[in-house]
């Protein structure tokens, strides 16, 4: 063990007797270490949970919308046959499903409600979308074509009053032309579902119609709008929707989930984001406890350094020692607190509901938020760059106070000892 690194250990610690002084420095050196451990661990938690959030929100929306949806000029895709054959030849798409949408009226008693309307092939659509998950009465399958049933959202439903068995009108914008006036196109669908997603975007504002039945209402012939597709790894959608234009007609139209939902995602990200930055705010303020606790440190042992100096020690030994000094009071911290934070990150599903019950309160109200429980999700490289920026602002709060142990003048140290 190298000198610097002996006296350096050393001084981390106070003195059993006659050290009033060191040991208040030592003090603050503890202080310093809860402060960055507090820091790192609230780091690692808030970001794990908003990892957390971001993730269910994908799952919800992802559970209900496709990881892409090819489609084609004003919503209308002729040639959907060959569309399909040639974006299921790619590797990472899963499944394909064809669909109709298009906007309408749903009309039940004296309620009236605008929808998007979905036409769907069951089998076909269960494969791209997690429908079946989702469903609170009924089934995806009771969709058949010349039925004309119909699966609403639970908030539609609610709105309109509906529930299984009911037969809502769907009142199509597309008029007829009569020789008294343009008529709207209207029809009665037998309600056979009904879904709860999570998302009101989804749950208030959508309904799900056999696709044939959806071609028939809206007179669209054999055309479809789009084709929905699945890819084996949803993260590479971007660069699917990018390759797949290579093989596609020219008139048709590649949209991915990051870009359909991008507000969502873009504000959990810029949340996550600021969060850090406020966060890392406490490391650096333990950053400057250890300032303040080498500077005592080197005020305390000046008279220790013109000894080393008289010695032969350089310069260089003098900040190193203090250096280690410094760096030793970080690590320490920072492993509690990647320690602490990855434990709570991980059991967060344990200790809130018991702050919960202790406090008698609950965070996430279920009447409030679709959410109602903290989740979590730890990525590991969020805790090497929160481990990383916090070593970088410890090490350099170690720079200045070492750099002035450096400069001592032994014989000014020296003088009135």
């Amino acid at each position: 063990m190298s000198y610097e690194l002996l006296i350096g250990l050393r001084y981390t610690r106070a003195k059993k007797r006659g050290a009033g002084r060191n040991r208040f420095i030592s003090f603050i050196s503890v202080l310093s270490m809860a402060g960055i451990a507090l820091g790192v661990a609230a780091l690692i938690v808030v970001l794990s949970v908003m990892n957390g959030f971001q993730k269910e929100l994908r799952t919800r929306i992802l559970g209900v919308a496709a990881h892409i949806q090819v489609s084609g000029a004003g919503d209308e895709l002729a040639d959907w046959e060959r569309v399909y054959q040639e974006v299921v030849r790619h590797p990472q798409v899963r499944a394909a499903a064809p669909y109709v949408q298009a906007q309408g009226l749903l009309s039940w008693g004296d309620q009236v409600r605008g929808v998007m309307v979905r036409g769907v092939l069951p089998e076909a659509e269960d494969k791209v979308a997690d429908f079946a998950r989702h469903m609170k009465l009924g089934r995806l399958t009771d969709l058949h074509a010349g039925e004309f049933g119909i699966i609403l959202g639970a908030d539609l439903a609610r709105a309109l009053q509906a529930t299984l068995g009911d037969k809502v009108t769907l009142i199509a914008p597309q008029g007829m032309v009569t020789p008294a006036a343009v008529l709207p196109r209207l029809k009665q669908f037998r309600v056979v579902g009904i879904f709860e997603a999570g998302m009101y975007e989804f749950d208030s504002g959508l309904a799900l119609i056999q696709m044939e039945d959806a071609q028939k209402l809206y007179r669209m012939g054999e055309r479809v709008s789009g084709v929905r597709l699945k890819l084996a790894d949803l993260f590479a959608a971007p660069t699917v929707s990018r390759e797949l234009l290579r093989f596609l007609p020219a008139d048709a139209y590649v949209i991915d989930w990051t870009r359909s939902h991008a507000n969502f995602f873009r504000a959990v990200q810029i949340e996550k984001n600021m969060m850090f930055l406020i966060l890392l705010l406490i490391v650096a303020v333990a950053a400057f406890n250890i300032v303040s606790t080498l500077v005592m440190a080197v005020t305390d042992k000046q008279a220790d350094i013109a000894i080393l100096r008289t010695m032969g020690a350089g310069s260089g030994s003098i900040m190193r020692i203090f250096i280690i000094q410094g760096m030793v009071i970080g690590v320490v911290g920072l492993v509690a607190g990647v320690a602490g934070g990855v434990a709570l990150a991980l059991n967060i599903d344990v200790v809130v509901p018991f702050i919960e019950r202790l406090l008698g309160i609950h965070f996430l109200a279920r009447d409030v938020y679709y959410i109602s429980d903290l989740p979590s999700d730890l990525h590991w490289n969020d805790v090497g760059v929160i481990s990383g920026v916090s070593f970088v602002l410890t090490l350099l709060a170690t720079l200045y106070p070492s750099w002035r142990a450096s400069r001592v003048n032994p014989a000014e140290a020296l003088r009135y000892e």
